[in-house]
C-alpha cells in the first residue's frame, strides 16, 4: 500500500498540481493587496476618502463609530466593503486566469497547425 502511494503522490500531474495550488494561493495573497493597497485607496480618494473595508450595515441597533467597534462589541453587520473588495479580488484573479487560457490555447492552435 505504501509502495501505491508513493506511486500516486510523485506521479507527474500530480506533482503540477500541487505546485499550481501553491502558485494560485501566492498570487491570490498579490491580488488581495493589489487591491486593498493599490487599487482601492485611489478610487476611495476620488468618492470623498472612502475606505471600502470600512463600509458597513449595522444591524444590532446600537450606533458604533467604526467596523472595528463594532466588530470588538460582537454586533451584527453586513460588511459590504469588504465583500467589494473580495469581488474585485475575483475579477482580477478571473482575468488574469483567462489571459494566461487563452494566451495557451492561441500557442496550442499555431502549434497544431505548424507541425
Amino acid at each position: 500500500m505504501l509502495k501505491e502511494f508513493k506511486a500516486f503522490a510523485l506521479r507527474g500531474n500530480m506533482l503540477d498540481m500541487a505546485i499550481g495550488i501553491i502558485m494560485g494561493a501566492a498570487f491570490g495573497r498579490i491580488v488581495t493587496s493589489l487591491v486593498q493597497d493599490i487599487i482601492t485607496p485611489p478610487i476611495g480618494l476620488l468618492l470623498g476618502n472612502m475606505d471600502f473595508s470600512s463600509l458597513y450595515i449595522n444591524l444590532s441597533g446600537t450606533a458604533y463609530p467604526s467596523l472595528d467597534a463594532a466588530k470588538q462589541a460582537g454586533a451584527a453587520t453586513i460588511n459590504y466593503g469588504l465583500f467589494l473588495n473580495a469581488v474585485v479580488d475575483f475579477v482580477i484573479v478571473a482575468l488574469a486566469l483567462f489571459l494566461l487560457v487563452r494566451q495557451i490555447n492561441r500557442l496550442r492552435r499555431q502549434e497544431s497547425t505548424t507541425g
